[in-house]
């Protein structure tokens, strides 16, 4: 089964690195117009360059703006339109590892953490929802983790913004299905990532990085980390029309790590 994109145009945030250029890519190379958003520069021309390879017949955009920040995410959304057309895929995949004592967490982090992972997603609906329901047809994929189904001590914020996440993911579900929109998330667990390398870099000095990914693995049940080509291959799956069937859900693809489904 070929899954394909033609004609559609699609948004991703957090999308210049990791799992999101691993999704602009696959989608690009489906046929899709792809827009990436994120705040590095030179992150962003190297993927728009990749982009461009993958598929030079469509129009693709690389768009430097903070998400947390309201108008320039709608900025961003009008600069996405106008070099790809209306959005007809969105991905929310803002977001980076936010995990402290309970205690320690100050009101400022906690609204940081939500204006990144929760309110930048409610935001871009917002846009984004008009034409889909219009054209009665649209996919939105929140990108989450395992901590949004099971959250762990000294989880927060990011277990509870994700949580919320998931919360949105379903009643979007529920209230634009009759529309033609279909709503899902993935939870990630341990995918070898950029975030996973700056960890490597900034805290370990004893080990390669294969070795490093190696060690975490082993307390996977599939024995290993995770990539972000199979994370953009279930992407592309739920973003197809092959995934007609399939809203509101929030899937694990984490190697059986979830002690839930």
């Amino acid at each position: 089964m070929e899954l394909r994109l033609d004609g559609r145009a699609a948004l991703i945030t957090g999308g210049s690195r990791g799992l999101g250029r691993a999704m602009a890519e696959t989608f690009a190379t489906a046929g899709a117009s792809v827009a990436v958003v994120a705040r590095d520069r030179s992150a962003l021309d190297e993927t728009l360059s990749a982009l461009q390879a993958a598929n030079p017949d469509a129009s693709h955009a690389a768009i430097s703006a903070d998400v947390r920040d309201a108008s320039e995410l709608t900025r961003a959304h009008a600069e996405a339109v106008a070099e790809c057309g209306a959005i007809d895929v969105l991905v929310n995949n803002s977001g980076t590892s936010n995990a402290h004592p309970f205690l320690e967490i100050t009101d400022e982090s906690w609204q940081e953490d939500l204006d990144l992972k929760l309110f930048s997603a409610i935001r871009l609906c917002r846009l984004c929802l008009p034409h889909m329901r219009d054209q009665g047809w649209g996919r939105i994929l929140n990108t989450l983790n395992a901590e949004a189904k099971a959250p762990s001590a000294r989880s927060c914020p990011t277990s509870v913004s994700r949580a919320a996440g998931m919360a949105m993911t379903k009643a979007l579900a529920s209230e634009f299905a009759g529309d033609g929109v279909l709503v899902n998330a993935l939870n990630t667990g341990l995918l070898v990532s950029h975030q996973w390398f700056t960890r490597w870099e900034r805290d370990v000095h004893d080990k390669t990085f294969e070795e490093y990914t190696t060690s975490i693995g082993d307390r996977i049940p599939a024995g290993r980390m995770g990539d972000a080509q199979e994370f953009a291959n279930l992407a592309l799956f739920l973003a197809s029309d092959a995934a007609s069937y399939v809203t509101g859900t929030a899937i694990n693809i984490d190697g059986g790590l979830s002690p839930v489904v």
